[in-house]
């Protein structure tokens, strides 16, 4: 660098400028500014003592996986038997909210247009009424800013739901998810108490930019907590779960779901654990892996075809992920067949598939079927749209898989 631009930014130093502005304005003495110096220069002498003297690091592989996410006791709290209201799955969102807030007196909730509108799918309409715009908190058009934020009320000892308008736009913060809120706990103990809901999925004819099934985008980080649930009072539960978690949750909300589905849900303030999955159904002849709305697909070839015998296995959490259900169905039926919304490369289904590969294979009576959306963007055409998707050829694994 020449001498000439040293100098020339030498005289914008701020550190300078501001000490010499301190001393003009006679707001500070030069003793205090000799002071304020020394007491710095012990500062950070005593951090380097103090880094300098600390024992030599051994390598524990427990203790390192277990330094990924802020301890946390799961608090059940058991779903009522006696009262229960019909409900779609948008409408068990916004209850499960509505009583986080309540419960939660220092939830935030932010998100494009969530306030006076109540958001695209009008889960908060009401809110800001109930609980003001102190915590209603209508954002811009900025994802990155957003997850910040979301951070940052983490760091003041708050928690914070993030509505991503679609789960497609989160690519605008995906720094923030995957190095800070995902990283903080681990590089310096701060937990991320941040809930992104995300509202994702085909079916709906939105295109390429409102379709997307990206969870695998962040099950390959660690730090992150993934829930996908496939039914209302799953939903309700897992999402009051995980409000309750300091954990950062990313969760999955399927917008073909959202007012296609009804249910008895009970009405009370209820708990699902993460990273426990359900049994649907159960069969002795394969085992169906799945989540979302592959639930739903298998859930109707089932009901169609009464003499197919299936394990219907419902992940609902993608990360961590219940291996010792998996476990349980492969060796219980020795056929697996595993399908997922998300295109088939680089999908959930693949690491699913190599676990059971290396740790079931004695067990295995067929190969490993997995079954996704084809490799391509989400079209906007029904009929591509259809063909896109992989409910087709689902049926069609399924009964190859039954005559192996």
């Amino acid at each position: 660098v020449p001498q000439h631009l040293f100098e020339e930014w030498e005289k914008k130093d701020p550190v300078v400028n501001y000490e010499q502005f301190l001393l003009d304005e006679n707001l500070i003495t030069e003793n205090q500014v000799i002071d304020l110096k020394h007491q710095i220069d012990e500062e950070i002498e005593s951090g380097l003592k103090a880094a300098s003297d600390e024992e030599e690091l051994i390598a524990d592989t427990k203790t390192e996986s277990q330094a990924i996410f802020r301890q946390h006791t799961f608090l059940e709290r058991k779903p009522s038997t006696t009262t229960k209201k019909k409900m779609r799955l948008v409408d068990a969102v916004s209850d499960g909210l509505r009583m986080a807030m309540e419960s939660h007196e220092d939830l935030v909730i932010m998100g494009q247009d969530i306030a006076e509108y109540g958001g695209v799918f009008k889960i908060t309409d009401g809110f800001i009424d109930q609980f003001g715009k102190e915590r209603v908190r209508n954002t811009p058009i900025c994802e990155s800013a957003i997850l910040g934020v979301g951070l940052g009320l983490s760091i003041a000892g708050k928690k914070s739901v993030i509505e991503m308008q679609f789960a497609d736009f989160i690519t605008s913060g995906f720094n923030q998810v995957v190095n800070n809120l995902a990283k903080s706990h681990y590089r310096w103990g701060q937990k991320a108490d941040v809930v992104v809901r995300m509202p994702t999925g085909a079916g709906v004819a939105a295109g390429p930019f409102h379709s997307q099934s990206n969870e695998a985008w962040f099950f390959h980080t660690p730090g992150l907590k993934i829930v996908y649930p496939a039914t209302p009072s799953d939903t309700k539960g897992l999402l009051l779960a995980a409000i309750d978690d300091p954990n950062t949750v990313m969760f999955f909300e399927h917008k073909a779901l959202y007012r296609s589905i009804v249910e008895e849900v009970p009405t009370n303030n209820f708990t699902i654990e993460i990273g426990k999955a359900k049994l649907v159904n159960e069969g002795e002849d394969l085992s169906i892996i799945t989540y979302g709305m592959g639930i739903h697909w298998a859930t109707k070839l089932l009901q169609e075809n009464l003499t197919i015998s299936a394990d219907l296995l419902d992940l609902r959490t993608l990360a961590p992920l219940d291996y010792e259900a998996i476990v349980q169905t492969v060796k219980k039926t020795g056929k697996v067949l595993i399908l997922h919304e998300d295109t088939l490369t680089g999908g959930i289904g693949g690491e699913i598939s190599a676990y059971i590969s290396e740790h079931l294979f004695e067990h295995l009576d067929a190969p490993i079927v997995r079954c996704g959306s084809l490799d391509t963007p989400v079209p906007f055409a029904h009929a591509l749209e259809q063909n896109f998707l992989p409910e087709t050829r689902f049926r069609e694994k399924v009964m190859e898989l039954l005559e192996y």
